[in-house]
């Protein structure tokens, strides 16, 4: 496993729309392990591809409970309200109060493209559609 370099706002890489992951392979692999190892050594609880350079739709997320990757998310449901405060590990330093859905389901694949069904809430629901966002070249700053 490797620390990647994580890509800063100002990159025009962060505004761009990522492409599905087709292939689940050894790169794949080492990827997410290398993003797992990058979030983890910057205290960060989520870590989306085209923060690490790759335009790919794929992220991680661990809120304390275990890591989760999420390969060509998709957003199946959500309800009820909530608002928190967000931060990004490619805008250091930065925090605002973001309005997002209590709760979500969301379908995605593992890395073996293998499709299942995540239902989250509160802080893991907010991490989810925080890390799917940049998959968009969404950033939290666009939704204060």
């Amino acid at each position: 496993m490797a620390i990647r370099n994580i890509v800063k706002l100002g990159d025009n890489i962060l505004r761009k729309v990522c492409r599905s992951q087709l292939q689940f392979d050894d790169r794949l692999h080492q990827t997410l392990d290398d993003m797992a190892e990058t979030m983890y050594a910057a205290e960060g609880v989520g870590l989306a591809a085209p923060q690490v350079g790759i335009l790919r739709r794929f992220c991680i997320v661990d809120v304390g409970d275990g890591l989760t990757e999420l390969i060509n998310p998709v957003l199946v449901s959500s309800s009820g309200e909530q608002i928190g405060q967000e931060g990004c590990l490619s805008i250091p330093d930065r925090y605002a109060e973001v309005k997002r859905p209590m709760n979500i389901t969301v379908r995605a694949q593992d890395r073996f493209g293998k499709s299942f069904l995540i239902d989250a809430s509160e802080l893991k629901a907010r991490a989810i559609l925080h890390e799917m966002d940049h998959l968009d070249g969404v950033l939290y700053i666009d939704r204060v």
